[in-house]
């Protein structure tokens, strides 16, 4: 039995606003639970409403710049800058930038819809 999972075929999730998510471990891709680790591309100009989610969630800015809103703070991360947001965390993440913006989210435990509770807008 091997003791190393090899990712080769990411899960692309379905997405209706420009954004690019490759997830390479988490509920969608691997069954874990646990966490998730995916790279993603958000497009300029690309925003979602704001959320709560039910889990902690660490980004990594690759390329380009993406704004996080937490708690009325305006934080914007730059290529080679990270973030950790706690669970239970209202935010909003957008790229109201001219360039597109590529980064890993991994999240603790996995990144589930059923437990982002995004806001109506």
């Amino acid at each position: 039995m091997k003791k190393y999972t090899l990712q080769k075929s990411p899960f692309i999730v379905p997405t209706t606003d420009g954004k690019v998510i490759e997830e390479h471990f988490g509920k969608a891709s691997t069954q874990d639970q646990n966490l998730s680790i995916a790279k993603m591309v958000a497009p300029p100009g690309w925003s979602e409403p704001f959320q709560t989610p039910e889990f902690v969630e660490y980004t990594f800015i690759i390329k380009g710049k993406k704004q996080f809103i937490i708690d009325g703070e305006i934080i914007i991360l730059k290529a080679g800058q990270s973030i950790k947001i706690e669970k239970n965390t209202r935010v909003q993440y957008s790229n109201p930038f001219e360039e597109a913006c590529e980064y890993l989210a991994i999240c603790i435990p996995a990144f589930d819809f059923e437990k982002v509770h995004r806001e109506e807008e």
